[in-house]
């Protein structure tokens, strides 16, 4: 509810004020509010200062879905999650949001759980709404709900991850991780570390980010002459619950795993957690690597090696390129933007036992 003066000069009590509203009490026109409120040329600063206070006071909020109407921009974007409750994900929200921020844009967030029922969902809904654009983190290898977007020319970014039906990837603009140097650097380190029987807990093997650390590995393995163990590969979804539980089944094995590479951060907690309730010790008994470089593993205690992602720049990056497609209208220019894994040397991989300061 807010105060606005009608014709009489009295004021009256009004929910959901609109342009109009703040026109008369500012004594403008209602494209000159319009042209305020956008940060559009044809306004005078000190009148564009004006509109805004008087907007802000009325608790004004643009009504998205009428802009969509009439076709004028929302200045709105979305971002799609896999789990928001993953310690991944809000870094790589941060930087869209603070991005889409500083470019006059705000951000509908969405999860989807590892659903392709609920991307769709998800899609629809800020379609919906009226958003100018999507920022997706979830696709999975033929993902089904970007050929519509395409379709229908919204404009879209994948970040994390990428579509890998050639037909749809030629078409789409995404920022990830080389995930294929991530797996085979990964496997090359706890190789070089004389660890042999190496567990694998993949992440949900029908996305890029999986499927390209698979082949990753199984390359290093090639390259160091040591047979796969398929018996140890275990597709965990990226649950730390699963990844528990997988640790414990391998660790029951008569030749245990001497190492474990871990395709996320949160999955190795859960790993590390299995760990220490068999009273192994880390990395004497068994060595841990993860991927991600969450927050927390750098935590004195965790000490977790793992392999890094600019997950903040990853955000930021994908944002930039949405709006200046938004914004732009320019003829379609794909942009492909693969980021260098880094090694990060902590204690649980057993680097520090041979003498070196990790």
């Amino acid at each position: 509810m807010c105060l606005v003066p009608n014709e009489r000069s009295y004021f009256i009590v009004k929910s959901n004020p609109t342009i109009k509203d703040i026109a008369l009490a500012a004594k403008v026109s209602a494209g000159a509010v319009s042209l305020a409120l956008n940060n559009r040329p044809g306004v005078s600063e000190k009148t564009r200062r004006k509109i805004q206070k008087i907007a802000r006071k009325m608790d004004y909020r643009p009504n998205s879905a009428a802009k969509q109407l009439i076709g004028q921009p929302s200045h709105t974007i979305g971002l799609i999650l896999r789990n928001i409750a993953d310690p991944f994900f809000p870094e790589l929200a941060l930087g869209v949001e603070e991005k889409a921020t500083e470019m006059g844009y705000s951000l509908l967030l969405c999860n989807t759980s590892g659903s392709l029922e609920k991307e769709k969902h998800a899609l629809d809904a800020l379609r919906a709404k009226g958003v100018d654009g999507v920022i997706l983190s979830t696709v999975t290898v033929d993902d089904p709900n970007l050929q519509p977007l395409i379709d229908a020319d919204i404009p879209f970014v994948c970040i994390n991850r990428f579509v890998m039906n050639p037909a749809i990837e030629s078409k789409t603009d995404y920022v990830v991780l080389d995930n294929y140097a991530c797996g085979y650097q990964g496997m090359q380190h706890l190789l070089r570390m004389g660890h042999t029987r190496i567990a694998i807990l993949t992440g949900a093997l029908n996305t890029s980010t999986a499927a390209l650390r698979r082949q990753g590995e199984k390359d290093a393995l090639a390259a160091f002459d040591v047979a796969p163990a398929p018996k140890l590969v275990v597709e965990c979804g990226w649950s730390r619950r699963r990844a528990f539980e997988a640790a414990h089944h391998l660790l029951g094995l008569k030749e245990r795993p001497e190492a474990f590479f871990v395709h996320d951060d949160h999955m190795a907690l859960g790993v590390r957690e299995a760990l220490l309730g068999e009273g192994l010790r880390i990395p004497e008994d068994v060595a841990l690597l993860g991927i991600d470089d969450i927050e927390m593993a750098s935590l004195t205690g965790v000490d977790l090696s793992t392999i890094s992602q600019k997950k903040y720049d990853m955000g930021v990056m994908g944002t930039r390129i949405l709006i200046d497609k938004i914004e732009k209208n320019t003829p379609r220019l794909v942009n492909k933007i693969m980021l260098e894994p880094r090694l990060m040397i902590r204690k649980t991989c057993g680097f520090h036992l041979r003498g070196y300061v990790c």
